[in-house]
């Protein structure tokens, strides 16, 4: 199988990004959001990666990750269980025609979150984030980004991000030369 989820070997362990190493992300989202249980983070991996189109990758990013929110520092789920979201980007050409016209920061780049507050920007993905949510026990929002944004955030501004579903091998940042 070309995607799959990532594993944290001993060449992650030594990556940093945010402060962080992979096994350290991969730690933090299981114990914060799945309640320490892996079957449980494989299972909402898996639903994921069965609902994005080929060639997609994902990450999750913000509290969840770093178990902080980086507006205020605020623990995760600082205000009860299942209060903090989670942000999870679809990477990739493909996932960006999935968001609306109007459902971009920057068109055809970086879309905004499908949330409660953006609730009709991409209403083929409303299942998968609604059948995400159940699972969790709390809000999903979901967006989708070039590759070039996340390239960005997380190397040159070193936001970390845990990739949950990586591209297949035959893609990478040098094929995506299609323009919106």
């Amino acid at each position: 199988m070309a995607d799959q989820v990532t594993d944290a070997t001993a060449s992650d362990a030594v990556t940093i990004q945010g402060g962080l190493t992979e096994a350290e992300k991969r730690a933090n989202v299981i114990a914060h959001v799945f309640g320490g249980e892996d079957a449980r983070f494989e299972t909402f991996c898996r639903i994921v990666r069965d609902a994005i189109p080929p060639g997609t990758s994902v990450v999750l990013r913000g509290s969840a990750v770093t178990g902080r929110r980086w507006k205020d520092g605020a623990a995760f789920d600082a205000e009860g269980p299942g209060t903090s979201d989670l942000d999870l980007t679809l990477v990739g050409a493909d996932v960006i025609g999935l968001f609306s016209l109007t459902g971009f920061f920057v068109p055809g780049i970086h879309s905004r979150p499908l949330s409660e507050d953006d609730p009709d920007i991409a209403p083929s993905l409303v299942p998968l984030r609604a059948e995400l949510m159940a699972l969790v026990g709390r809000p999903v929002n979901i967006q989708a980004s070039r590759d070039i944004v996340i390239a960005f955030r997380g190397g040159l501004l070193d936001q970390p991000y845990l990739t949950l579903v990586e591209k297949p091998d035959t893609l990478t940042l040098l094929d995506r030369t299609d323009a919106p």
